[in-house]
């Protein structure tokens, strides 16, 4: 079953690799499918999810403690020990990056597969709380390393509203919890957008791989892998099962905790002052490594009393 659900997640990721070293489409192409897919496709496919979901404002809760105590060790323990995890502050950041962002696309796409709309609720709701969260984290990141002095508090606000995926968490959960819902045929319409969001997604996942870019940042790279593939996963599901998270709630947790980091890290690196080169290096290796950590943590997972 791992491997029926996995199976075309990662194989959309390798035609993604192709199609990019087919040119086809042309390279300057994928930039507008990753704006389309960031700022109209996902985010409708967030509302849809959420708008129609049977809120459980309990399980919310749940969710929200876990993830949110689960972060905050995560960071306490880089500020703890951040002379060892980088060398500088534009390292720190680009590790800490690694360690805490994830990729939507390919964790809603396994998710799916593995467990349906009642899991994709269950994402939806997680990813509702991490988004916001992880943006606030890793901007303070650059703040307090001295590498995003120039942020202000305003500045962080402006960007979280500002970003299409928690628009959407937002929208969704206040047309759920109003009532609203999604009249007539916005409900179909939100419905077909999203269902392209995850295989363009995936697609552009593999296309923007840059296997060139693997150089000789060994322990950074390992460093923010082992905190992304292990400690996060094991928090999140301790923090879980403590909390009371129900068997579903916790699996998705776990797929959401083993997630390779997301391409947008790239980026808040790049304009922010990190490490932007050690950031793709980080971004390319765990995307492959996902290949075989997310299997692995699912078949231990099935097999065990993990939860």
């Amino acid at each position: 079953m791992i491997a029926n659900a996995l199976g075309p997640v990662f194989l959309l990721i390798l035609l993604g690799v192709a199609l990019r070293h087919w040119d086809l489409p042309p390279a300057a192409t994928w930039p507008g499918i990753e704006r389309l897919t960031y700022t109209v496709l996902f985010p409708a496919l967030l509302v849809h999810r959420l708008a129609l979901a049977d809120f459980n404002l309990r399980t919310f809760g749940q969710l929200a403690l876990t993830i949110c105590s689960a972060l905050l060790l995560i960071s306490l323990l880089f500020f703890l020990l951040q002379r060892w995890l980088a060398k500088n502050g534009p390292d720190l950041t680009s590790v800490y990056q690694g360690a805490v962002r994830f990729n939507t696309y390919i964790g809603l796409a396994v998710v799916s597969a593995l467990y349906g709309e009642p899991g994709l609720v269950i994402a939806a709701m997680a990813m509702a709380v991490m988004i916001p969260s992880v943006n606030v984290l890793c901007v303070l990141t650059f703040a307090l390393t001295g590498t995003g002095s120039q942020v202000s508090a305003r500045g962080i606000v402006r960007a979280l509203l500002s970003n299409p995926l928690i628009l959407g968490c937002l929208a969704g959960v206040a047309l759920n919890l109003s009532g609203i819902g999604l009249p007539g045929w916005t409900a179909d319409t939100a419905r077909l957008l999203g269902s392209t969001a995850l295989p363009l997604g995936l697609l552009a996942v593999g296309a923007a791989l840059n296997l060139s870019t693997i150089s000789a940042d060994v322990k950074p790279v390992l460093l923010a892998s082992l905190v992304k593939f292990a400690l996060l996963p094991l928090a999140l599901v301790a923090l879980a099962t403590l909390l009371g998270v129900n068997a579903l709630g916790v699996s998705v947790l776990l797929i959401l905790g083993t997630l390779p980091t997301a391409s947008s890290a790239f980026i808040l690196a790049r304009q922010m002052g990190g490490n932007a080169n050690l950031m793709a290096n980080i971004i390319t290796l765990q995307t492959l490594m996902a290949f075989l950590v997310m299997p692995a943590w699912l078949v231990l997972a099935a097999n065990t009393a993990l939860f």
